[in-house]
């Protein structure tokens, strides 16, 4: 099994992911080799909360210009992860 901190990434805080949280979901910006299972582990793992339901979506690359030079940003995966009714919520998100 892999680390938790491989699979999560890094949290996501946009307006849209504020205005989730009050529905008490959180969303991640995960692993691309990730699976649904694998991310309520890693959250449930690192964060001691329970998940109810995860929701995950791939982001293509856009394309970027240097200059005269061309290319692509890199391909994500975003999971937004809902928690039970009893879970207190995630503390980095709230401070």
């Amino acid at each position: 099994m892999r680390d938790p901190r491989d699979i999560i990434r890094r949290p996501l805080v946009t307006e849209k992911s504020t205005d989730l949280m009050e529905q008490n979901k959180y969303v991640f910006e995960v692993d691309l080799k990730a699976n649904k299972t694998e991310i309520k582990k890693a959250v449930e793992k690192i964060f001691g909360v329970k998940v109810d339901q995860v929701n995950t979506m791939r982001v293509k690359g856009k394309p970027k210009r240097f200059g005269r030079y061309t290319g692509r940003t890199s391909d994500r995966k975003k999971a937004i992860v809902k928690l039970t009714e009893d879970s207190k919520g995630i503390e980095i998100f709230e401070s």
